[in-house]
């Protein structure tokens, strides 16, 4: 792996979800890359951080999943607030909410603070989630099924790298497309986004679903950090309080701002040895 940039860029804030460490389908090099050349203030993990269903069924644990875990708690000792939200995936984690390890904080949910006073919610989502709620059998198959996709896509994508084609993720594609995934996911960005408004915050900060976005309901602003198993994105936010969705390491001719996301920029950086795209939303209260 590489050195530590010594240009790492920084943020006062960034967060990051459904990283699913103790996975195949988990992008722990990209992560790592990505934790090499950021610095923040705040490092928020927002739930499936670990994916504890995963691991009870078939073990495994590469040199880079150990790596990124031994990063982020280097970052902690050195001054970064590391803040982790436990998701379903790692919900065991929950029990130790309150407490301390490493310098990281477990904590339920939180209460985010932006540098130009806003305030959001940040929480893993997976609690309006009527599947994981009501039907957890039915999540499980769901998982095997997802799993079974990511399988698919990744040999779609040798394929098309063989033919010459660039990235381009078959998973994501669906996802889109299948009338149903697509009012799930309307569904449950709705009930997030209610939760936010009861709570009386300018906005929330989840991951759970795996599709990064940036977007205003009415007065509340929605935020989802995506994952590091599909998109290798991030929640990060500037020193003056904007929001912005990193997609790290992929081929920008082939990813794109997540559908609807409020952009008042798109430009491709170089940041470490990967390229990034950064969709930055300047968002009003």
């Amino acid at each position: 792996m590489n050195a530590i940039s010594t240009s790492a860029r920084h943020y006062r804030s960034i967060w990051i979800s459904d990283i699913h460490l103790g996975t195949r389908g988990c992008k722990a090099d990209l992560l790592l890359d990505f934790l090499r050349n950021t610095e923040s203030d705040y490092l928020y993990l927002v739930g499936d951080i670990f994916d504890i269903w995963r691991m009870r069924k078939n073990w495994y644990w590469h040199q880079t999943h150990n790596d990124v875990v031994q990063k982020i708690l280097r970052k902690a000792r050195k001054g970064t607030r590391v803040i982790l939200v436990p998701g379903n995936h790692d919900e065991s984690l929950r029990d130790f909410a309150g407490h301390r390890f490493g310098r990281v904080a477990v904590l339920r949910e939180a209460i985010h603070k932006t540098a130009d006073g806003r305030r959001f919610l940040v929480m893993h989502g997976d609690q309006f989630d009527a599947i994981v709620k009501y039907a957890k059998w039915l999540a499980f198959v769901g998982d095997n099924a997802y799993v079974f996709a990511l399988k698919l896509n990744m040999w779609f994508n040798v394929a098309r790298r063989k033919l010459g084609f660039p990235y381009w993720s078959l998973s994501q594609y669906l996802k889109h497309k299948v009338k149903n995934a697509v009012e799930y996911i309307s569904n449950y960005e709705t009930a997030v986004v209610a939760e936010a408004r009861r709570r009386g915050v300018d906005g929330v900060i989840c991951g759970h679903i795996h599709t990064p976005d940036i977007r205003s309901f009415g007065d509340i602003v929605y935020c989802n950090d995506g994952d590091w198993v599909e998109s290798c994105t991030a929640l990060v936010e500037e020193p003056d309080g904007r929001l912005a969705i990193v997609h790290w390491g992929q081929d920008t001719t082939a990813w794109a701002p997540s559908r609807n996301t409020v952009c008042a920029s798109s430009s491709p950086q170089t940041l470490g040895t990967h390229k990034s795209t950064v969709s930055s939303a300047p968002l009003q209260h």
